[in-house]
C-alpha cells in the first residue's frame, strides 16, 4: 500500500489514480499510523513553500515526514513536495523546510519566461534505480523555484532552462522528482513505476 500524505496541498487524486493504474493500492490519508505502516509514501505538493511547511506542522505530519524517512522505506516527494525535502526556501521570505536533504529553494533569475513551463528533456547523471532499463526524454515542468542541492551526490537528474535545473534528486530511499510524473507520458509513468517496484521489492 501507498500512503499520500493529505496536508491541504496537493494533487492528490491524479497521483492516486496513477499509481492505481500501476496495480498499486492508494491511500490518501492523514493518519500517522496509516503512513507508518505503508509500503511507500507519496509527498505531493502544489502552492507556496511556507504554506505548504505551516500546513504539515499544523497537521502534526512534519515529524511523520521526517520518521517515515527515517524508517528507510521509500518516500518520493513530487514537484513542491520535492523542495520541501530540502533545508529552505526564499519563496515570499525565508522559510524552514523539511531539511532531509541539504539544499535551498531560489527563484528563476534571468530575462526568461517564469514559470518554468513545459516538456524538458532530462539527462540522468549518476545511476539509480529510479533508471533501470529506462532512456532519458521529456518531462512536464511547472515551477517558478528550482532547488540547488549542496551535495552533487543528491542530484540524480537535470533538465536544461537557461541553466542546469535540479529534476530529480535521492538519498538513500529519499527521492524527488520537480515535474509531474503522472502527467509526464511514457517515462513519467515508467520513473513512477520503478519507484512502486522498489517499495514492493523492500516490502518482500
Amino acid at each position: 500500500m501507498i500512503a499520500i500524505f493529505d496536508y491541504g496541498m496537493g494533487n492528490l487524486h491524479s497521483v492516486s489514480k496513477a499509481i492505481e493504474r500501476l496495480g498499486y493500492e492508494a491511500v490518501v490519508t492523514s493518519d500517522p499510523r496509516v503512513i507508518m505502516e505503508a509500503d511507500g509514501a507519496v509527498l505531493p505538493g502544489v502552492g507556496a513553500f511556507g504554506d505548504a511547511m505551516a500546513n504539515l506542522r499544523e497537521s502534526g505530519l512534519e515529524e511523520v515526514v521526517k520518521r517515515y524517512a527515517g524508517s528507510g522505506k521509500p518516500l518520493l516527494g513530487i514537484c513542491l513536495g520535492m523542495q520541501l525535502l530540502f533545508s529552505e526556501s526564499e519563496e515570499h521570505g525565508r522559510h524552514e523546510g523539511l531539511n532531509l536533504l541539504p539544499g535551498r529553494v531560489v527563484r528563476f533569475q534571468g530575462d526568461y519566461k517564469v514559470p518554468h513551463m513545459g516538456w524538458n528533456d532530462l539527462e540522468f547523471l549518476q545511476p539509480s534505480p529510479l533508471f533501470e532499463g529506462l532512456e532519458p526524454g521529456h518531462v512536464y515542468f511547472v515551477h517558478s523555484y528550482h532547488a540547488l542541492p549542496e551535495r552533487q551526490e543528491d542530484l540524480l537528474a537535470v533538465t536544461d532552462y537557461h541553466q542546469p535545473v535540479t529534476a530529480i534528486v535521492g538519498r538513500g530511499s529519499v527521492y524527488g522528482m520537480q515535474f509531474h510524473p503522472e502527467k509526464s507520458g511514457e517515462l513519467g509513468t515508467a520513473l513512477l513505476r520503478r519507484f512502486l517496484e522498489m517499495t514492493a521489492r523492500r516490502a518482500g
